[in-house]
């Protein structure tokens, strides 16, 4: 092999951005080097990294959660929702996930090695399983020129191939959903093209669902002279688990022909005694392609002789039958190579798919069994892996063009930043790989349980979770619990504007728990003090742990009672109005409107005072659960008159006049006691305590403005707050929380004191959530700071992308140095609430975003270096780029 050259990869990089369909690279999305080393390494959060005074704080919590720990792991022999003692370390590889929703997927990452796998529901495997692998075979007038292993790996197996490409030689591109891995040969004059693409459509609730990718390849040969080309695709039976050895595993090679077109490939059965599963590797017959397969090679040892056997002519030897069932401790693998010839200077290409079937799933509990939702389509018999391929290779091009009419009027938009192109698409990865499970709705189910509010009641089964089904994902990849909603408030956009009728189903199932009661008492960790699991007319936590028994046994979050959060019930009630305005679902609004009463009744409580306004209880009770917070806040507050305001404007959409007056007195007493107690004339106070940290300056003090500005109120008849004072309390926090921490390159920290410095009373007031900056950026846009909250969410881009490295794994929070907390989060999907406000302003009288931004840029452009196009460069990686 020839030696790296470094002026190699960017000539290569620029020559492979085009706009043509198919072949091309776009501009827009997020670009490595595949030699890329990134040179901050950071830790996870651990309890060590705590500050003395926390520690003393928290040390009931930490030896109630250690003796939970102990009985979870060592007795009962199950995975905590959260385990603080092995939080998963940051390994900077990972790439666009392939699948749809709610069916599993597998991580491709930016080297090419398959290396996360989420197959059972909301359980992940780490491992790279080394034999999974492309290898591309070129040959000149019947001889083998060159053979080798497209991964710059050299691992201790499989010695018998030819490992170690040089990275310098190649780049990834990641727009989810799809992406691209471009590959020069060096010295062979050929460039590889290798297109992703996922089954990724909004408003599409099919194919969205269906578990499997196609994998693209595109052979360009410069030379003059032409050549025959193979692509061989490597698969080991299972994931890189233990029970990839547990023995009764077989592959057998098959055919499907229908309609006219014929695919061939390998099956590979994965049969556990729980959740057995086929993957199926496959390619698309054409007349001028030759498919060959070894149905089953040991993925040990040198593997020799599959290397061999595609290096005499470019084929496999094609055996017939099945192979036997796998020993214990044995493990299995199947190729499938794909030729072609390739003229000189020309241009060919060969389709390869994965994809999974598992069709009937059980949660940990093993308590009952679920459908899948592709099911629908392609049966749930655990036989349809061929069909799926044989629909993927034949759709995917509609898939494209359908991706490419979603993404292009964005992509296009020259007012908008690259980098918010790239941040837009690709944090929507979560929405799949976020532990995601998309499962029909049981025929005799009720989703509330047979119990009904005293106002009224739901459906039993809700037309749109009986068509559309159960949808669900994780709060964390390490922080396991269904559809936590605090944090789905956040992540709640990405669903409402592009698969609404998914938010839809997850808002009538957690309406449905809102009316049940699980008298069960158990111990809260931080308290100390022990309460029923879930009360009553009060919105849970989550809808349950993958390891237990989601929807039939909630609230797997122990450690606070969560009955007593301020802002559950209210982010219930609005979510409910964001939702009616973005669908106009009237019969949904109906539905909701006896629920949003009851959680209303239910919040009444905490405003012991009687002047319209919550209090908050003296410790950590809403979604920052390690801050605590006294009296009336800025944060749970605000969301309590956003709500208020709402029930108002609720009321009157059902001609509710009594309701409406009612509501009507409250938001008025309540937002003059809010101003009294909390404005400062700059800002919100945090709270009211009078505490000397009360004062400090939250990020997300707006959170209820931004809500209604969502909603299209937030001023006339259905305003809480004056404009005035928005946007005075979000220029503080610009000025503060965003420039005045890491120079305002890493977003807006939670907490900042009004003399410059970091609120650091807890362990989160410190931190910067991505998913908060977000949202606070779309606050910004909706109040016309459209530069502000640009520069603002840049921060994040900046510095998870491409500082740290931490690209399809955004983590909830990190610190300014050296830490991070809980990789792959939900949170950061209200980057689309970015989205939302964007396209308001343009519908709102006044500037454009577009013109706003024009003057962001020419303010950005005077004396300041241009921004690159998100590329990530072994010798040119931005620290915080600028605005372009």
């Amino acid at each position: 092999m020839e030696p790296c050259e470094n002026s190699s990869t960017t000539e290569l990089m620029s020559r492979y951005v085009s706009s043509e369909p198919g072949y091309g690279v776009p501009a827009e999305g997020w670009r490595i080097c595949l030699a890329h080393e990134f040179k901050e390494k950071r830790k996870p959060f651990q309890a060590k990294d705590v500050s003395l005074s926390n520690v003393m704080e928290h040390i009931g919590l930490g030896v109630r959660y250690l003796k939970w720990w102990y009985k979870k792991t060592q007795v009962e022999k199950k995975a905590p929702f959260i385990d603080m003692f092995r939080a998963l370390p940051l390994r900077q590889i990972y790439g666009v996930p392939l699948g749809g929703f709610g069916g599993g997927t597998i991580t491709r990452g930016w080297k090419g090695e398959f290396c996360r796998w989420q197959l059972n529901p909301g359980m992940y495997h780490y491992k790279t399983v080394i034999a999974n692998q492309f290898t591309v075979c070129l040959r000149r007038g019947g001889q083998t020129v060159y053979q080798q292993v497209l991964s710059v790996e050299r691992p201790p197996t499989l010695q018998g191939w030819n490992w170690g490409y040089c990275g310098e030689y190649a780049f990834y591109h990641a727009l989810y959903p799809r992406a691209w891995s471009v590959y020069h040969l060096p010295g062979q004059n050929v460039t590889l093209t290798c297109r992703q693409v996922s089954p990724i459509i909004p408003h599409d609730y099919k194919d969205t669902s269906l578990p499997v990718a196609v994998l693209v390849w595109d052979i360009e040969n410069k030379n003059d002279f032409a050549l025959d080309v193979s692509i061989m695709f490597t698969m080991t039976n299972g994931s890189g688990h233990k029970d990839d050895k547990g023995g009764g595993h077989w592959n057998e090679p098959f055919h499907l022909e229908k309609e006219g077109e014929a695919v061939s490939g390998v099956l590979l059965h994965h049969c556990t005694p729980v959740n057995p599963y086929t993957l199926c590797i496959a390619a698309r017959e054409q007349s001028d392609r030759e498919i060959t397969y070894q149905t089953a090679f040991s993925p040990r040892g040198t593997c020799g002789a599959l290397w061999s056997d595609l290096i005499t002519d470019g084929r496999l030897d094609s055996p017939t039958g099945s192979s036997p069932p796998t020993q214990k401790g044995e493990k299995v693998a199947a190729a499938l190579a794909v030729g072609c010839a390739v003229p000189a200077h020309s241009h060919n290409s060969v389709e390869f798919c994965l994809s999974w079937d598992m069709p009937v799933i059980t949660f940990g509990s093993r308590e009952r069994e679920h459908i899948r939702r592709y099911t629908r389509f392609f049966g749930s018999k655990g036989d349809a892996a061929p069909s799926l391929c044989h629909y993927a290779l034949t759709h995917y091009r509609e898939w494209e063009r359908r991706i490419e009419a979603w993404q292009g009027p964005i992509l296009q938009d020259s007012s908008l930043p690259l980098w918010y192109k790239s941040a837009l698409f690709n944090e929507l990865y979560f929405v799949a790989d976020g532990g995601t499970v998309w499962v029909e709705l049981p025929e005799d189910s009720d989703v509330s349980g047979g119990l009904r509010s005293e106002e009224g009641g739901l459906p039993a089964q809700p037309p749109v979770v009986k068509e559309y089904g159960r949808f669900a994902y994780l709060e964390g990849q390490e922080y396991r619990m269904y559809n936590t909603y605090d944090v789905h408030f956040y992540a709640s956009f990405a669903l409402i504007l592009l698969w609404p009728k998914l938010a839809l189903s997850l808002q009538y199932d957690i309406a449905g728990s809102v009316v049940q009661q699980d008298s069960t008492e158990r111990l809260s960790l931080m308290s100390g003090r022990c309460s029923l699991v879930k009360t009553r007319n009060v919105v849970p936590h989550d809808i349950g742990d993958p390891d237990d028994e989601p929807w039939q046994r909630v609230n797997a979050y122990l450690i606070h009672d969560t009955a007593d959060w301020k802002d559950l019930n209210l982010k219930f009630v609005l979510q409910v109005y964001r939702d009616f305005h973005l669908t106009q679902d009237r019969q949904y609004l109906e539905d909701m409107w006896p629920i949003c009463q009851a959680v209303m009744e239910s919040e009444m409580k905490f405003d012991q005072d009687g002047d319209g306004l919550i209090e908050n209880s003296g410790y950590a009770d809403q979604t920052y659960d390690g801050w605590t917070v006294t009296g009336p806040s800025a944060y749970c507050g605000g969301l309590w008159l956003a709500s208020v305001c709402v029930m108002c404007k609720m009321a009157r959409l059902l001609d509710s006049d009594s309701v409406y007056r009612r509501y009507r007195d409250v938001l008025d007493r309540g937002s003059a006691a809010f101003d009294k107690l909390l404005w400062n004339g700059q800002y919100y106070n945090y709270d009211s305590s009078g505490r000397d940290l009360s004062n400090s300056v939250m990020s997300d003090q707006c959170a209820g403005q931004w809500f209604l500005r969502a909603s299209g109120l937030g001023d006339g008849e259905y305003q809480a707050f004056p404009e005035e004072k928005v946007r005075s309390a979000l220029k503080s926090v610009f000025d503060l929380n965003v420039m005045h921490f890491a120079g305002g390159q890493m977003g807006a920290v939670n907490g900042m004191r009004p003399e410059g410095v970091p609120d650091r009373s807890s362990v989160q007031s410190d931190e910067v959530w991505v998913g908060v900056v977000y949202g606070l950026a779309a606050t910004m846009i909706h109040e016309g700071m459209v530069e502000e909250g640009l520069r603002t969410a840049e921060g994040c881009y900046r510095t998870v992308w491409e500082r740290l490295g931490m690209a399809f794994q955004t983590p909830e929070a990190y610190c300014e140095k050296g830490i991070f907390r809980s990789l792959a989060y939900m949170r950061p999907l209200s980057i689309w609430a970015m989205q939302l406000a964007l396209d308001s302003r343009r519908d709102r009288a006044g500037p454009s975003a577009g013109e706003l931004l024009q003057n962001q840029t020419a303010h950005t452009q005077e004396g300041k270096a241009p921004q690159s196009n998100n590329e990530v460069l072994p010798e040119t990686l931005h620290d915080v780029p600028n605005t372009h």
